[in-house]
């Protein structure tokens, strides 16, 4: 079975090498710590001889609330802890299949293939549970993660690349937090195509020579918004609680523990701040959709009133043509010019200029132009 496809992975990580075992190891190595890699497909199955491992490494076993949480799929990001691991549930970020496709493209062809892409934005759930000298992630089936950084430490541990040799994590905690800060920096993908594919709806809306009329896909590109507000508000909340548990644990002894302990707040403080600026962005994007529809509104309005102004104007011109017409049409003998041969011209270029004169009045006013002086 390809590495790919596992349903668990065992990997011992030391200050100076990775190893990958076949097996759960009968204790915990001498050094350096213990990352079981998990689908969450499988982490049914694994259960069985999983628990009474961690029962031997650590004196605890994962609690059925939590064995839940972790093989739920619609579970919000939170942080929970017991006396022997902590639990961080993340919701991940990232574009699928088909959106991951459209995000190679200049722009989307229609709002069909925007709402397509917004469809496809993988939320799901990545488990994290956290022991002393171990680390156990439940993963998406399809979720990359595991994957990228069974590669990136191996590269790390043989020194493929000088800038990186022996920069492996140096605990389990420092693992789970460069993992959620790989799943937050992922959002950069997310990030291009949502400002793409809104850009292109609100260039759409704002265009004065097209009628816009995917309403349904603007109204679905705000709740996704909304709903990826909703998902970084969660991440921010579990991962600050995670950062006051890490402040209340007993304080080291050891220099080494204390610098230890020092890079993981380092580390917490600046996942949160990844956050925040994804958060931040989203939130751009919200304000930027609903100045959007507003300037859609005020434009239309804009255009209403432009029309109505010409109309107007060319009502005022004709009304004083109907007066004469009126008064030369009225069944009486004495009316001026009525017997005359001339008269018909004579009202003729009466009103040919009441007309000219009033119609150069209100483009003198701008009534009837939209030049600008």
């Amino acid at each position: 079975m390809p590495a790919g496809t596992q349903a668990l992975r065992i990997f011992h990580v030391a200050s100076d090498k990775l190893v990958e075992l076949d097996a759960l190891p009968d204790s915990l190595p001498a050094s350096g710590y213990l990352w079981l890699g998990c689908a969450r497909s499988g982490l049914a199955e694994t259960l069985p001889t999983l628990q009474p491992a961690l029962q031997r490494w650590t004196g605890g076993t994962l609690l059925d609330l939590h064995v839940s949480d972790l093989l739920n799929r619609q579970l919000p990001s939170n942080f929970d802890y017991t006396s022997w691991y902590d639990l961080l549930v993340f919701r991940r970020l990232a574009a699928g299949g088909s959106a991951a496709g459209l995000t190679n493209q200049d722009k989307p062809e229609t709002a069909t293939a925007a709402r397509q892409a917004l469809d496809t934005i993988d939320t799901s759930p990545v488990g994290f549970a956290l022991f002393d000298r171990l680390l156990l992630t439940v993963h998406p089936d399809d979720c990359a993660v595991r994957e990228h950084f069974a590669q990136r430490l191996q590269a790390n541990a043989v020194g493929t690349d000088p800038r990186t040799t022996n920069r492996l994590p140096s605990s389990s905690a420092d693992l789970l937090l460069r993992m959620v800060n790989h799943i937050v920096d992922s959002y950069l993908d997310l990030r291009r195509m949502l400002t793409r594919h809104l850009g292109e709806l609100q260039s759409q809306l704002l265009d004065p020579q097209s009628r816009f009329e995917d309403w349904n896909v603007l109204l679905h590109s705000r709740n996704a918004l909304h709903l990826l507000e909703d998902i970084c508000e969660d991440q921010h909340a579990a991962v600050q609680e995670w950062m006051d548990s890490v402040e209340e644990w007993p304080a080291e002894s050891e220099a080494d523990k204390r610098r230890e302990r020092e890079l993981l707040r380092v580390r917490t403080r600046d996942v949160l701040e990844h956050i925040e600026r994804v958060l931040s962005h989203v939130r751009r994007l919200q304000q930027s959709s609903e100045t959007a529809v507003q300037m859609h509104f005020s434009a239309l309005s804009n255009r209403t009133n432009n029309i109505m102004r010409t109309l107007t104007a060319l009502t005022a011109i004709f009304l004083p043509l109907n007066l004469i017409t009126g008064f030369f049409g009225m069944n009486f003998e004495a009316l001026p010019f009525i017997h005359s041969p001339t008269g018909a011209w004579a009202a003729m270029a009466l009103m040919l200029l009441v007309g000219l004169g009033l119609g150069a009045f209100f483009w003198r006013k701008r009534y009837l132009s939209t030049r600008k002086r």
